[in-house]
């Protein structure tokens, strides 16, 4: 195994401009030849958008496949990629919210989907003035993989926090604005843990909320992070606040505006988003459902 590490570490020294030419081989083989989870992707983008036509589908889907194929190569850019470059290829607009959250002396909640791409955020550690940063990631069955792709999280004075800690890490630190935790949010709950569902992309759609625990119980910053595809090697991501409508936070109100805010996010850019992951296999075993319109 340290042998594949030197592999893939000595693979992404390369310049992004030579991965990418793995990209387009991966793409070649996964478009044309192997159609790597074809029709989990077709179904999920016709159920999502039910009005663009079949050519429309067939477009967005072709491009999430380059798009998907970019993704792997830059997250082996991963292991390598300095704080310059990092910072050069991610920008971070609208920072203002993080200083606002610290003069607010409240520790912040990110929200992010699976938007490519998202494991580039990471250099924002060395951007925002809270002390701590805090990946949350799921663990892998592969302690060899989750060891790398932890060391990956932790770089650039990031502290990455395994998913299952994360909440109770949140419940017992100061909330004294020093701290941000980077949730990529939508994820799908375990089928033992399908709690609540909403619409979401015209589906009924398992939630994680783990997250909600934490707006109804402390006075926490909740921020939004809409990712954006540039060009290729270059993203945006733009930062936004998000506010309860009374006072606090009501059960599940932050859930459901963070998933307007991506589902705003994927009508802009359907082809960026990971739709090869089956995220309504476990719609059938929600026990709640919010009929509510997000």
């Amino acid at each position: 195994m340290n042998f594949l590490i030197k592999i893939l570490y000595l693979i992404s020294k390369l310049p992004l401009k030579v991965l990418y030419i793995f990209s387009d081989v991966m793409f070649f083989l996964n478009y044309y030849l192997v159609g790597y989870r074809k029709k989990v992707i077709t179904q999920n983008l016709r159920k999502s958008f039910p009005e663009k036509s079949e050519k429309e589908i067939a477009v967005i889907r072709k491009k999430f496949y380059e798009n998907f194929s970019d993704y792997l190569v830059e997250t082996i850019k991963s292991f390598s990629i300095s704080e310059t470059e990092s910072r050069v290829r991610m920008q971070h607009i609208n920072q203002e919210v993080f200083h606002e959250a610290k003069a607010e002396g409240k520790n912040i909640i990110m929200l992010a989907g699976h938007v490519f791409n998202w494991e580039w955020i990471n250099a924002l550690a060395k951007i925002i003035p809270q002390k701590h940063c805090h990946p949350v990631y799921r663990k892998v069955n592969s302690d060899f993989w989750e060891n790398q792709m932890k060391k990956v999280r932790n770089k650039f004075g990031n502290e990455a926090l395994e998913a299952n800690e994360v909440i109770m890490n949140i419940f017992r630190s100061k909330n004294d604005g020093e701290s941000a935790y980077m949730f990529v949010a939508d994820q799908t709950p375990h089928v033992a843990h399908v709690n609540y569902g909403l619409e979401f992309l015209h589906q009924k759609t398992p939630a994680f909320i783990g997250y909600d625990k934490l707006a109804t119980r402390m006075d926490l910053a909740f921020i939004y992070c809409e990712m954006k595809k540039v060009k290729r090697g270059y993203y945006q991501v733009n930062y936004h606040r998000i506010y309860p409508d009374g006072e606090k936070f009501t059960e599940h109100e932050v859930v459901r505006k963070f998933h307007k805010l991506l589902e705003n996010t994927l009508h802009k850019h359907p082809d960026n988003y990971l739709w090869s992951h089956r995220k309504w296999k476990y719609q059938d075993s929600i026990k709640t459902f919010d009929a509510e319109k997000i």
